[in-house]
C-alpha cells in the first residue's frame, strides 16, 4: 500500500490549482532548441530532484497544514519537503541497487486503482490538476513512492518478531517523601504488587512487557533492566514523578507486541536513513 505523500494528500482533499509553466530553450545558431537541464531543488548523489517539483510539493504541504488549520513557518515548511524529498530519492535509488524499478504496467495498475477509489479519469483527473501535479508528474511520483515503499517495506522485513523484554510494574508517586515511605515499607517486606494497586487499583501499576529502548522514561526503562526477576528498583525521579519498579519476569525472545514492534520498525528505519543521508552526496540548491 502506498503510505506517503499522494494517496495521503488524497485522504486530506483539494486544493487550488497552479498552472504550470513552460520552460523556455534556448536557441543554437542552427536554429535547434539545445538540451537544457531541469531546473533542480536538490541533487541527491548526483540526481536532481526537479524544482518544480520541490515548488508544488511545497505548495500540497502548506495547504494541507492549512486543512488542518496549522501555521508552519516557511524555513521549517521548506526543511521538512526538502527531508521528505530526498528521503523518497535515497530510499528509491536503493531499491534500484536491490534490482527494484516499477514497471509500467505496475504504475499503471496504481493509477487505475486510484481512478477507481475517486469514481472515474474527470474526478482523478480534476484531483490532479488541483493539487499542483501534471500527469507526468503525477505518475513519476507514483513510480517513486512505489519504489521508496518497496525499499522500506525490504528494511522492515528484516526485523526480528520477538525481543529481549522484561515484564514489570511500578508504583508512581508525586512527592519524593512519599517514594521513599513507599521504598521502606518494601525493604521490610511489603508485598510490591499489592502495595502497587493501592496506588493503582485498575492495573496495579502493571507496563506489562516492553523492549529496552521502549518506554517513554528511559530511567525507568533502564533500572528495570538492571533487575533480575523478583527485585524492585530504588526511588527514580522523572518529569512525570517518582517511580519504583518491580521486575516480574524477564524473556531473551519473548513476542513483540504490535506497538512495540512498530516503535522498533520505526528506530531502524530512522537508522537506515539517517546512514543513508551521511553516506551521500546531497546538494541543496534553493535559497
Amino acid at each position: 500500500m502506498i503510505v506517503l505523500g499522494i494517496l495521503l494528500a488524497l485522504a486530506v482533499g483539494a486544493c487550488k490549482p497552479k498552472p504550470d509553466a513552460a520552460v523556455e530553450q534556448p536557441e543554437i545558431p542552427d536554429g535547434t532548441p539545445a538540451p537544457t537541464e531541469v531546473p533542480a531543488a536538490v541533487r541527491v548523489n548526483g540526481e536532481g530532484i526537479p524544482l518544480a517539483d520541490f515548488e508544488a510539493e511545497m505548495q500540497r504541504y502548506q495547504a494541507g497544514m492549512s486543512e488542518l488549520g496549522e501555521t508552519v513557518d516557511p524555513e521549517i515548511a521548506q526543511q521538512t519537503v526538502l527531508d521528505y524529498l530526498t528521503s523518497q530519492v535515497l530510499l528509491a535509488q536503493a531499491a534500484a541497487v536491490q534490482g527494484y524499478q516499477p514497471q509500467d504496467g505496475e504504475i499503471q495498475a496504481v493509477y487505475d486503482g486510484l481512478v477507481e477509489d475517486v469514481g472515474g479519469n474527470d474526478a482523478l483527473n480534476l484531483w490532479i490538476s488541483q493539487n499542483y501535479f501534471s500527469d507526468e508528474s503525477f505518475r513519476r511520483a507514483l513510480a517513486q513512492d512505489l519504489a521508496a515503499v518497496w525499499m522500506r517495506n525490504k528494511i522492515l522485513a528484516d526485523v526480528p518478531k520477538t525481543a529481549d523484554q522484561i515484564h514489570a510494574r511500578q508504583i508512581l508517586v508525586k512527592s519524593e517523601n512519599e517514594a521513599i515511605a513507599v521504598e521502606r515499607q518494601l525493604q521490610v517486606g511489603k508485598d510490591f504488587t499489592a502495595l502497587a494497586f493501592e496506588y493503582d487499583s485498575l492495573t496495579g501499576g502493571d507496563l506489562g512487557w516492553f523492549p529496552s529502548g521502549y518506554l517513554l522514561q528511559p530511567d525507568v526503562e533502564n533500572a528495570a533492566f538492571a533487575l533480575q526477576p523478583g527485585q524492585f528498583s530504588g526511588v527514580i525521579p522523572t518529569s512525570y514523578g517518582y517511580h519504583l519498579v518491580f521486575v516480574i519476569e524477564r524473556d531473551a525472545q519473548h513476542p513483540l507486541s504490535p506497538e512495540a514492534l512498530l516503535s522498533i520498525q520505526r528506530r531502524v528505519f530512522e537508522k537506515w536513513l539517517n546512514d543513508r543521508i551521511a553516506q551521500s552526496t546531497i546538494e541543496v540548491l534553493v535559497p
